[in-house]
């Protein structure tokens, strides 16, 4: 079908030209000839529209969907396989990765949506109204006021609004990288230069505001003077609720959970009742002898334990921009070079190059991997390991063609909004939870779970790894996939 709508277009175009090249007037063999090689540019000229149109990356696809993949499993089933849920303090797993994975996407996207501004406050307009959305998402799904999904309530005391969140961080990321592409759009080159870093200077000023970043983040994290700080504990039912803590600081430079600037900052800014009240700190050999599993806090577990913390962060999103300035980078490889040699060579070096930094920066203590601080190292071993992930992607996908295996990826990839909102925050189970019989746990969500999963496989853990994956991410690869089959997309 698609192949017949180009042929017809070929043809339109090829009837058109000959049209403008008759009223042109001219005679015999002239006018012949004129005809002849109109066609044939007008034909040429619609066959690179045609391979221009098609030529859509498909691994930025399967990237995004793997990554809101990993968010559900992670999200739901870390409570089960805790060594897949994030790192209690310093330390990289499986749940890591995702919000870095989302930041380097987003650079690579707005690399390619950026490549040409016809008009750049027309583009800044956008850049905001979309930024606006992200915000306005984030607050609703992550600030307090959706309880999904097995809370039926919803609401917030704005005394107590979370301000920070995913989508939040993302916004900020997408705003920063975003303007500073459209701010430069006429010093873009169109040609590369040759040399090794040639790429590197034709986009400098994207590196310049990476820099800033890193700068800005680094300077203020190991010279903020942090205070003794104190919490009062909002938690009804503990034996502590209501009561107030002081966690005693007085410090410079301190990477640790209580007395960070990362911390610091956020209590400064937001309010100390704005921030996360159950940050993954509570399973650390600080705070349970379960490490790093949950478990019941120790004896003489240091008060900052029970205290909250915003791993979303003012600070830490500032260290983030980095990653998505990576991202650009990757975008920016994938417009200038056209053969698929010349791409991976570059990726690749640099991936690897980020992997090793953010490594041997942890191994030698110099500045550990964490995602609660989004530490440097941090920045690089997962900006590495996004950019080997997406260069693993293109081989497999778009150079090799092995797109099969990869569709439902490419399916929640193209649809990451409504997987995201309807399955990673749990607005369609919640919809579902709100039929039930009798009580709320009496729903055809709890029901599959544990009729058709638990019970049959005999272990709570399994049970729920198979359910996250079959009931949650099999079933909204199923639903992306017939979305995009009838091209409806939800994107902000």
């Amino acid at each position: 079908m698609e192949q017949e709508k180009e042929i017809i277009a070929v043809r339109e175009r090829e009837h058109s030209v000959m049209l403008r090249v008759e009223e042109g007037g001219g005679d015999g063999k002239d006018s012949a000839k004129k005809v002849e090689t109109a066609v044939h540019v007008a034909g040429e000229e619609t066959q690179v529209e045609v391979k221009t149109r098609s030529k859509r990356v498909a691994a930025l696809d399967a990237f995004r969907g793997l990554t809101i993949v990993l968010m559900i499993l992670v999200d739901d089933a870390g409570g089960a396989y805790e060594r897949i849920d994030h790192s209690p303090w310093n330390g990289c797993t499986l749940a890591d990765f995702v919000m870095p994975f989302f930041l380097f996407i987003v650079g690579v996207a707005v690399a390619l949506a950026l490549k040409r501004i016809p008009k750049v406050s027309e583009a800044i307009k956008k850049v905001v109204v979309r930024t606006l959305k992200l915000l306005f998402w984030g607050l609703l799904l992550q600030g307090g006021y959706s309880h999904a999904p097995d809370d039926l309530s919803y609401g917030v005391d704005m005394k107590h609004i979370r301000w920070c969140g995913i989508l939040q961080r993302i916004a900020l990321v997408y705003f920063v990288v975003a303007l500073i592409e459209i701010l430069t759009t006429k010093l873009r080159p169109t040609i590369i230069g040759s040399g090794p870093f040639a790429i590197f200077s034709a986009y400098y000023w994207q590196w310049i505001g990476g820099l800033i970043a890193f700068v800005l983040y680094m300077v203020l994290i190991f010279t903020l003077y942090v205070p003794d700080w104190s919490f009062v504990l909002h938690n009804p039912g503990d034996v502590n609720d209501g009561k107030r803590f002081t966690v005693q600081c007085g410090v410079r430079g301190h990477l640790g959970p209580a007395c960070n600037a990362v911390g610091y900052v956020d209590r400064q800014v937001w309010g100390i009742n704005h921030l996360y009240s159950q940050p993954v700190w509570i399973r650390s050999k600080d705070c349970t002898d379960s490490s790093s599993s949950m478990g019941p806090l120790r004896k003489d577990a240091p008060s900052w334990c029970l205290a909250p913390f915003e791993p979303e962060g003012l600070l830490s999103s500032i260290s983030a921009i980095l990653s998505g300035v990576i991202g650009v980078h990757y975008g920016h490889v994938l417009i200038h070079f056209k053969v698929h040699s010349e791409r991976l060579k570059q990726w690749l070096l640099m991936g690897f190059g980020l992997l090793i930094c953010g490594i041997i920066l942890h191994f030698t203590n110099a500045i550990p991997i964490n995602k609660q601080l989004y530490s440097f190292s941090y920045v690089c071993f997962t900006a590495g390991a996004a950019g080997i992930v997406f260069s693993a992607f293109y081989i497999l996908i778009d150079l090799w063609s092995l797109r099969m295996p990869f569709l439902f990826l490419e399916w929640i990839g193209m649809n990451s909004m409504l997987v995201f909102v309807m399955a990673a925050e749990g607005i369609f189970p919640a919809f579902v939870n709100g039929w039930y019989y009798e009580t709320p746990k009496k729903s055809l969500v709890h029901w599959i779970h544990e009729h058709v999963f638990v019970n049959v496989w005999h272990s709570e853990r399994l049970g729920t790894l198979l359910y996250v994956i079959f009931a949650e991410i099999v079933f909204w690869a199923v639903v992306a996939g017939i979305l995009h089959r009838l091209g409806i997309y939800w994107k902000l």
